[in-house]
This record gives C-alpha cells, structure tokens and sequence, in this order.
C-alpha cells in the first residue's frame, strides 16, 4: 500500500463513553466484518471484557476504506477508558498518527477524558473530537460541543457527531479520518527495516508474536531480525496483519500496523518499547516507552502448595501479554510460598486474580492490598516496605513516608459539599476548583494513595449519584502517621488480612475489619477469638461461637443422667479448647476473597 493512502488512529475516551460500539460500527461499515458474523464489543476478545463491558487490552485491527474512487489503508486501535489501564493508552498513541477523541453527549467531558487528552498532545497526535450517543433522550448535543470547544480552543462547527448504536454520522466520521489524520512518515533515508513493539502476546505454540508498527523499511516472512535492546537475533516465522482476528500477509512495509510470529520462548527476551531491526542493522533505535511504577501491591499464594509451579507459570505467561504486571517469589510462615505481586490499581488487580482462577483453574488466596512505603528505623536506616505482614512495629519506627496522588474530580454543583466532606475524610485536601461547563466543577485534591484503596472511587460515585468522575498522578512521598494493624484469628496472626492503617483511624479501622470477619467466617469446631491488634494492644475483639454437635442423638429414651453425662463431656472439651486458644482453624478461600473487596460481606 502506498504509504499516503495510510491512516493510523486510535479512540480515546472516558470509561463507558462509547469507544468500543463505534468500533463496530466502523468495521461494519468498511466491511471488515461481514454483518452476520457482527457481535458486540467484537475488539474485545476476552471473557471478563464481555462480562463487564469494558476494554481492557488494547486490540488493532485494519480497515480498507474506499474514498473519492481511491482505496485507503485505515488501522484503528481500540483502548481501554478505565484509570488503571491508561499505560495500555499510551503505548497505543505512540504507535498512530491520530486520534478521534470521544464524548458521550448525555455525560460530556470527564476526568479520564482530559488525562487521555494530555497523553494525545504530548504525543503530538493529530485530534478529531466526536460526540457520542446522540440518539439517547438525555443527550446534551449543544452544550458538550461547547465544553469540547473551549477545551480544545475550537469552533463547536468542527466538531463531529456519531451514534455508535446507530451508526448515524459513521459515514462522515470515515472520511473525516481520512482528511484529517496525516499519512505516516517515515524516518530513515536508507529502506532499512525498522519498527516498534508496542505490545505482544504469548503463546506455547509460537512463542512471543510482537504487535508492532513498521516505522521504516519492509519485513517480509523468513527474514532475519534482532530486537536492539535484547539484542537477541530471530526468524520472522509469519507476518500479518489484525482483521482483526490474525491474518499473514507475508510482508509489512512502512506505516503499517500488524504482527511478527518470532518463535522467541525465552522470557524476557521481547519488552514493549523494543525497537525490531535486521541483524547489524545501522539504524538508531526508536524512543520507547517509560516502564510503569506499580501503585497497589498484594500477595497471591496458591491455596495448595502443590499449585505453586503452575502459579509460577501462570504469572509468567501474564505478565508477558500484561507488561505494567510485576511479580517476584515470597514466603510467608502461614500461607507458605507465594508471589508479590505489583499493579497499577485496584481494578487492575482484581482482573489478573480473576484471570488466574479463570484461564488457570487456580484457586488463591490474595491479601490485602497495599502500598509502597519508605520507612526510618530507629537506628537511621530507610527500607522500603510494600508488604503490610514486613512493616515494622509502631516503637521500631522513626519515620514513614507514603506517596501521595493530585486528583481531578468533575462534579456537578449540588455534590460539591458532600464530596468535601468525604475528601476530608479521606485524610485528603482540596487545593482549588474551577466551574467546568455550566452546571459542573473541576475539584482538585491532594490524597495520600493509602486512601484511593479504601472504597474512595465507590463512596465518589455514590455520593455523586453516579455523575463524578476522577482521575489521578502520583506526586511524591510525604511523611505519613500510620501503623501496622494486625488480625488474630485463635489469637494467631493471618497474614493476608495485616494491612497499614491510619494511627487516628486505628480503632475505627479494627473495629470495622473484625466486625467484617465475624461476619462471613465459618464457625469452628472451637470458640474462636477473632481479634484486632496495633501499638502493641488489642484494639477489638468478637468471639465467634463453636458449632454444636448433636452428641446425644444416638440415644433414645432412657435416664436423662446419661444426656447429661454427654452434654457435660462436650462441654469441658470445649473449655479446654478455649482455654488452650489454639485449634486447625479453617478459613475458606472465598473468606480471603470477600475480606479484600471493599463492601461486600
């Protein structure tokens, strides 16, 4: 294909604003796929992206488009809305030259909007604002082109409208793609081959196959390439193209978007950002990506240890179709041997626990999630903690910082007091706000991250009736008053439910995570103490009654003396069992599953 008649672009957008329905529409309309075969969300190929109806990978697919008699080469790549997955944003943007940036018309601009915006002008893209939904009954056409308008310093006339549902102004929105969106460029005067890795996925079969987009030079099926920052040489076994299931072509020429089978099965070896050359090639390598930080941490242990190699390999395998998950090997005196695990948020962390027991067959136990911490010890020396259970003792401490988040709320103005008040409880502070639109205001909060984590996003929604929206950056590390709260069940210690508390919200916090636990642990055999520890002193406490045996149903009839006699046997062999504290407790693993999500019981 002539690279002039090439168009590469993404959708960026709020979570549930539309990207992946006007996808659809797009593919039908080029006749990408045929109507039949048409589903919903058809970009999204996992299970969990069809469950919960959004994007959680980012998927490329090319289009062929016929415009003014010429055939024209369209590759879209469809992203993900949600906060925790914005690196899989910012890895699609470096690859295209565009970006149609979309607003729902019933909810207008929100914060993630404005965060994918920042990320489309650093990058230099090329904008082409679209309101979305302008078929629903609660659409507000004039007034989100106006918001959009002055966000961008443009005239509300160059502004599209499309109904993804629809299909209305799809048609339009095609050739304004090809209009609007500059043909790629390419960089080296020699046809060398050069191209950049902006994702891949693995396989047991093939190996690594790298989703690449070709910045100079033509890769064709057979050649020898390198991976300049591995530094290590393959054969391209198969190249192709998204359509948007993989289809080879046999060659990939300059501008284009597609895939390379390397047969690479060593991990390690591909990394997004990687620049893809032939064998002692001259040519620079590409500017890549800056590797994600991990904001939220939790341990995953297998339920049996007998798990654990199949865990290992699990976590392998995602981590290289995920490159913003981390891991590395922990034990822990209880739970046994198990892996630390670092992601971006807590959604984030919630879709690859749910992968491992989907994909995997893997029944785990996760703990509690938490944060990164740099503490002093009493003697000046600073370590980092990211595992609650390793955090030292409140008398063991002179320091602790913890980092710290500047947030965006948009709000409409009725909300702005109930959301001071939870922001103020949340341990955050309100730096200033501006009128946002004619009925909505852009709060501005700073927050320690220790906070984010506990029901902050849900508690924002409820309070909002639905209508806020928020997105956040880490700023840094400030001094934090926090200590380690610890959880006795039989007065023995569970290591997945330690967290790191607020020290004024101690009590309060022991209180609330005991009374939780009271509340879906099974009975035992034994009474059971279920108690909360902190500063070297128990904090709270329930007693959960032992279960009762029928131990006199054998009987029948007879002397009462000998029910008795039975009754008073059972009753001092739980004493000594109470007296003794200890006993095998049994905690199920959906316990452990109920104990990190926030609100359910």
């Amino acid at each position: 294909m002539d690279i002039s008649r090439i168009r590469n672009f993404s959708i960026i957008a709020h979570i549930d604003h539309g990207k992946s329905t006007l996808a659809d529409r797009l593919l039908e309309m080029t006749g990408t796929i045929e109507k039949r075969k048409m589903q919903e969300q058809v970009l999204d190929s996992m299970e969990l992206e069809r469950e919960r109806g959004i994007t959680i990978k980012m998927q490329p697919v090319r289009m062929k488009y016929v415009h003014e008699g010429a055939e024209y080469e369209l590759n879209l790549i469809d992203t993900p809305g949600h906060i925790d997955f914005s690196y899989e944003v910012s890895r699609a943007l470096k690859a295209v030259e565009g970006s149609i940036l979309l607003v729902d018309a019933t909810q207008g601009v929100q914060a993630q909007t404005l965060t994918t915006l920042n990320m489309a002008r650093e990058t230099g893209l090329t904008l082409i604002p679209v309101i979305s939904k302008i078929d629903s009954p609660l659409a507000r056409i004039d007034e989100v082109k106006l918001e959009i308008a002055k966000l961008l310093a443009i005239s509300p006339d160059t502004i599209l409208e499309v109904s993804g549902k629809t299909g209305e102004g799809v048609a339009h929105l095609l050739e304004e793609v090809v209009k609007r969106v500059p043909c790629p460029k390419t960089t080296a005067q020699s046809k060398d081959f050069r191209s950049l890795v902006f994702d891949f996925q693995y396989s047991n079969h093939r190996g690594v196959t790298v989703y690449t987009r070709v910045m100079d030079g033509v890769v064709t099926k057979g050649d020898t390439l390198e991976f300049m920052g591995a530094q290590e040489k393959f054969i391209a076994l198969e190249v192709g193209i998204f359509s948007p299931q993989e289809v080879p072509t046999g060659t990939l020429g300059a501008g284009e978007i597609g895939y390379i089978v390397t047969g690479v099965k060593e991990p390690g070896v591909a990394s997004v950002g990687d620049t893809i050359t032939r064998e002692h090639s001259r040519l620079e390598p590409l500017a890549g990506y800056m590797k994600p930080s991990p904001m939220v941490w939790a341990s995953i242990y297998p339920e049996s240890q007998d798990d654990l190699v199949f865990l290992r390999q699990a976590l392998s395998r995602l981590s290289l179709s995920d490159s913003a998950f981390t891991y590395e090997e922990e034990s822990s005196g209880i739970l046994g041997r198990g892996f630390r695990c670092g992601f971006l948020g807590m959604l984030h962390l919630e879709i690859i626990t749910e992968r491992l027991r989907r994909e995997f067959n893997l029944e785990l136990i996760v703990t509690t999630p938490s944060i990164t911490y740099l503490v002093t010890n009493q003697k000046g020396k600073k370590e980092i903690v990211y595992s609650p259970p390793l955090f030292p003792d409140d008398g063991a401490i002179q320091a602790v910082e913890e980092p710290w988040v500047l947030m965006k709320i948009i709000t409409p103005h009725e909300y702005i007091g109930k959301l001071t008040q939870l922001v103020f409880e949340h341990e955050g502070s309100m730096t200033h706000s501006d009128t946002f639109g004619e009925n909505r205001t852009e709060l501005v909060i700073e927050m320690p991250l220790r906070e984010l984590m506990r029901n902050f996003f849900d508690e924002v929604k409820s309070v909002t009736s639905g209508y806020g929206s928020i997105s956040y950056t880490q700023t840094g590390m400030r001094t934090a008053d926090v200590v380690r709260l610890d959880i006795l069940v039989a007065e023995e210690p569970i290591p997945a439910f330690t967290r790191v508390v607020s020290k004024k919200k101690a009590y309060e916090e022991a209180e609330a995570v005991v009374e939780k636990l009271f509340g879906i642990l099974p009975r035992q055999m034994f009474t059971t103490k279920i108690q909360g520890k902190a500063m070297g002193r128990i904090l709270a406490s329930r007693t959960l009654s032992a279960l009762k045996k029928d131990v006199t149903g054998h009987l029948y009839g007879g002397d009462i003396t000998r029910k008795k006699k039975l009754w008073e046997q059972q009753k001092e062999g739980k004493k000594r069992l109470k007296e003794r504290g200890v006993g095998n407790v049994n905690i199920p693993q959906d316990v452990f599953v109920k104990m990190i999500r926030s609100g359910e019981n």
